[in-house]
């Protein structure tokens, strides 16, 4: 490979937004470049609900979503963590499929429209200068006229970038560890549950394959009350939600140990950086009660490239794209995020959690309102 190889758009990051932006702009005739720093298929800390907004984007993609005969998932539980809980309908709704799969199905969709995408390439340095980046890599030098970013929560390669948040200590409860099962269990189909235990919260829904898919954010400090033995952790905290006793005590699991992930911050972030265009979780706050990180990543990724300019090479278009993206990001998102912010502070609070839940219960209309507050429209 040329070092010298000049790309329209660089993608670093290869998750649902970076996979699906590099599908797009390669279907739309653009040369591009996809670095990811694992091999696929690969498992990631995440649930596994994917919203119904999306499913006609990965569709167009070129994905066959109905071939693959997903759960669609149309009723949410939650409860408190005494165990009062609710039951909702979900107007939109979604589908449960393992990122382990879907990720493998688009990297190969992505070579498949003629996307150079690389796999085990960390991405060590960006730099930009005279219109265009220079890209440091396990894999080789590359040279673009636009990078985005779309690596995820953390990435040492915000600090080579000075990002303003990494400056930022944060302590005990600021820090959040995410802890990942893929598990059998006697649990509907058409059902997602969000249970919520002290300074945490936990969801359950089925995925592809006869599978469910058990995931929980909490705080550093509770990991480390327990000699950061997640097992005594879970057995001391989660177990007092018996909906979550029940789950944890009788489902097989299928995993020899979970998948964690610790250092998760929502801290706001700046959406540009040098230059360089942030989407999803490396777009900053993106917590999980703000509906569907991964349908946000997939919209920002129809954004962009919707936007992206006929030119790339035309160094006067740069701040106006710059502008158009940040102005459709905000209007897509902004209440998205403000009202999970909200409930980020509200859930996995003892006392609050059960007061909103008790308060909720005889108003499923609020309940709706505000569902549909953390969720957009089909794209």
């Amino acid at each position: 490979m040329q070092a010298n190889e000049m790309y329209d758009a660089a993608i670093i990051g290869g998750g649902l937004g970076g996979l699906t932006l590099s599908i797009k702009l390669a279907q739309a005739g653009k040369k591009v470049l996809l670095l990811e720093k694992e091999s696929y298929p690969f498992h990631k800390v995440c649930g596994e609900y994917i919203s119904m907004e999306s499913w006609e984007y990965i569709t167009s993609c070129g994905i066959s979503l109905e071939d693959l005969q997903l759960p669609i998932i149309s009723k949410l539980g939650i409860s408190a963590p005494n165990g009062l809980y609710l039951e909702q309908a979900l107007d939109l709704g979604g589908f449960g499929i393992a990122r382990f799969s879907l990720d493998k199905l688009l990297f190969d969709q992505a070579l498949k429209v003629g996307v150079n995408a690389i796999e085990n390439a960390k991405v060590t340095q960006v730099q930009f200068e005279n219109n265009q980046f220079h890209i440091q890599s396990t894999k080789g030098s590359f040279n673009c006229f636009y990078a985005f970013g779309a690596y995820g929560k953390k990435s040492n390669l915000d600090i080579q970038l000075k990002r303003q948040f990494t400056h930022e200590k944060k302590q005990g409860k600021q820090n959040y560890i995410g802890v990942k099962y893929h598990i059998k269990v006697n649990f509907p189909d058409n059902l997602i549950e969000l249970h919520n235990f002290k300074n945490g919260y936990c969801g359950i829904s089925k995925i592809d394959k006869e599978t469910y898919c058990l995931c929980y954010l909490t705080t550093q400090e509770n990991l480390s009350k327990y000699g950061n033995q997640i097992k005594t952790m879970e057995e001391a905290v989660l177990y007092k939600n018996p909906h979550l006793k029940r789950i944890f005590t009788e489902a097989e699991m299928l995993y020899q140990k979970p998948l964690v992930i610790s250092q998760i911050r929502f801290e706001p972030k700046q959406l540009i950086e040098q230059h360089m265009i942030m989407l999803g979780d490396a777009a900053g706050l993106i917590a999980p009660l703000c509906g569907n990180g991964m349908s946000m990543a997939m919209r920002a990724a129809d954004i962009i490239s919707k936007l992206f300019p006929a030119d790339p090479s035309n160094s006067g278009e740069r701040v106006k794209f710059e502008n158009a993206y940040s102005a459709a990001w905000n209007r897509n998102f902004s209440v998205r995020l403000r009202v999970g912010r909200i409930f980020q502070h509200l859930f996995g609070s003892t006392f609050t959690t059960w007061l909103v839940i008790l308060l909720l219960k005889p108003f499923p209309s609020l309940l709706q309102k505000i569902i549909r507050a953390t969720h957009g429209e089909r794209f």
